[in-house]
């Protein structure tokens, strides 16, 4: 039915800052400059209401890119080829289109299985010597008068809180502030190691892909409602005398029961991975924007997670997660270099699992004047990387949604039914 549904976009042009911003070059931190971050995150924000969100939003995001000019400027490479920020103000890429259909109809787009994403997201991006700008959005006004923004996000110059706080400043110019309330903080310059592959003189091109896997990851959303998670932490609390958190709690479930569903040979080494912020061990200041996180990893052997009560698998992750201050210290120091291991760099294989938590990051509080969003859908990034996003429920509804793709076919059912066992 989705099918006969009509997207058509009316415009497409670059916004640029409402006032003179400043120009130049500006530094990345090292992991700003991180290979791996060298891609965009893509998603999809469903809004209930928002007549004539298009104008409104545009606006917006002209008065927001004069404090966060740096995004209205493009990826350059210094003389040396290191990746810089050219502050050119050449802006961002706004795609407007209109659905003659409602929201409703396609249920606020709750299965991503349903989402035509290429009609959704921002097409006919514009080049400027082979440098796409930074941030990229469409907006789509629907019939019912609500509008889905489809975000295409330059991971190197912001990770998820740095977005959001982006985002958030766009709502609050939609919303009528004269002056946001969280004023950007560039200071990119913390230091770590310098990336451990040789410099390319060529920014453009991506380290060499490994190996590509024969698997094919199929999707699946799990829904977690917020009674049943504190049953579970009130079991843990009750067995350890410890407090522990929602995504703690769900990660433990997924890693286990993903395992289990797997049934791997026998020992076999199993990994999970998940990237925790590291504002708070460096201090740095309330508006910092770039990539400050580190890969916390947890490895066990198949056989003995699958055993394992969600109160023991806790237990192993807040382990790792007490070990961050002094793996991210490792990490600053270069000792990583030293080994040669990169921390950033795991194993793309189907015994790694990768798991990000997206409820905290705050694309769920970005109000443009009606409220903020139903949802907010990631698109999946990588058909070979087994992953779960931990995101919440669609309103009203108070809980977390895990939107997975992590299983191959003859996996996903005893996933499914193994993990909606949480109920």
């Amino acid at each position: 039915m989705a099918m006969s549904f009509s997207v058509k976009r009316s415009s497409r042009d670059l916004v640029k800052p409402s006032e003179q911003t400043p120009s130049g070059t500006l530094d990345l931190s090292g992991i700003d400059k991180i290979p791996v971050l060298r891609c965009n995150a893509r998603t999809l924000h469903v809004f209930r209401d928002g007549p004539e969100a298009v104008h409104v939003i545009r606006t917006a995001l002209s008065k927001a890119l004069v404090p966060y000019y740096p995004l209205a400027g493009r990826l350059k490479k210094s003389s040396q080829g290191e990746v810089q920020i050219e502050c050119s103000g050449d802006g961002v890429w706004l795609v407007e289109a209109y659905a003659d259909f409602s929201l409703r109809d396609v249920n606020y787009y709750d299965n991503v299985e349903s989402v035509l994403c290429d009609e959704l997201l921002p097409d006919q991006v514009p080049e400027i010597e082979g440098s796409e700008p930074l941030v990229q959005m469409q907006v789509t006004q629907f019939a019912c008068n609500g509008f889905v923004i489809g975000l295409i996000f330059c991971h190197t110059i912001c990770d998820g809180l740095g977005a959001a706080q982006f985002l958030k400043a766009v709502g609050e110019f939609a919303r009528g502030y004269e002056q946001i309330t969280v004023t950007p903080v560039w200071h990119r310059d913390f230091s770590p190691p310098p990336s451990q592959q040789p410099i390319d003189p060529n920014f453009s091109d991506l380290p060499p892909m490994p190996p590509m896997p024969d698997y094919r990851l199929e999707h699946a959303n799990i829904d977690i409602y917020k009674d049943q998670i504190d049953e579970l932490k009130q079991e843990f609390q009750e067995s350890t005398g410890q407090t522990c958190s929602a995504f703690e709690i769900v990660a433990a479930r997924f890693w286990r029961d993903r395992t289990k569903a797997v049934n791997f040979n026998q020992n076999t080494e199993v990994k999970l991975v998940f990237f925790a912020s590291c504002r708070h061990i460096l201090a740095l200041p309330e508006g910092f924007y770039g990539n400050c996180f580190f890969p916390v990893t947890i490895t066990g052997s198949s056989d003995l997670l699958a055993q394992s009560s969600v109160v023991d698998v806790v237990k192993l992750i807040k382990q790792a997660k007490n070990k961050l201050p002094i793996e991210f210290s490792k990490y600053l120091k270069g000792e990583y270099l030293e080994t040669g291991e990169d921390p950033f760099a795991p194993p793309l294989v189907y015994t790694t699992l990768f798991i990000s938590e997206w409820g905290r990051l705050g694309f769920n509080q970005v109000d443009y004047g009606w409220g903020p969003p139903v949802h907010v859908v990631p698109i999946q990034g990588s058909s070979i990387i087994p992953v779960g996003i931990v995101g919440s429920l669609p309103l009203p509804e108070k809980g977390v949604r895990l939107m997975t793709w992590c299983v191959e076919e003859a996996h996903r059912e005893p996933f499914i039914n193994l993990v909606t066992k949480l109920a």
